[in-house]
């Protein structure tokens, strides 16, 4: 659980919780990455649930039956509502991302500078490619900029980051 007390407008998520049964199990590098995802979502983003007149919101995910749930609530608890996305479209782009991500960190550790940046390149434009897609699967129910749904995307892929 992770919250930010900041006012800095109304259309914001102010506090995320992933629901800890749906998470894959974590690395040390993995839990680093959660963490500073939702760091850098509570510190900046622009969240907008199609009909609600005002916030900020809490935002609870979960992974439930291969569909990706969006527990939208007001700040202090009052549900919203409730999204479902089905995780099928986001597969192949996860799994593509899993290959870069591999192939980046032993990039690392072996390749020449221009190596790690190519890869690091390619890692990135298939990172937008997800926040695209998620912001299209949720443009007729939830406002997102493009850097809230790259940081929600990173915590989508956590539920299957082993």
């Amino acid at each position: 659980m992770a919250e930010n007390d900041g006012e800095s407008g109304d259309f914001h998520i102010v506090k995320i919780d992933l629901d800890e049964r749906s998470l894959a199990p974590a690395t040390a590098d993995i839990e680093h990455e959660r963490k500073v995802a939702i760091y850098d979502l509570l510190e900046e983003n622009y969240f907008r649930p199609v009909g609600a007149e005002n916030g900020p919101f809490e935002l609870y995910l979960s992974n439930v039956e291969r569909r990706l749930v969006f527990d939208v609530r007001r700040k202090g608890g009052a549900a919203l509502g409730q999204m479902h996305l089905s995780m099928t479209p986001f597969r192949k782009i996860i799994r593509d991302y899993f290959m870069l991500c591999e192939s980046y960190y032993d990039a690392i550790r072996n390749a020449a500078p221009a190596q790690i940046e190519t890869i690091d390149m390619a890692r990135r434009a298939m990172h937008n490619e997800g926040s695209e897609i998620l912001r299209e699967r949720l443009q007729d129910k939830i406002g997102l900029d493009e850097n809230t749904a790259r940081r929600l995307f990173t915590l989508i892929c956590s539920f299957h980051m082993r």
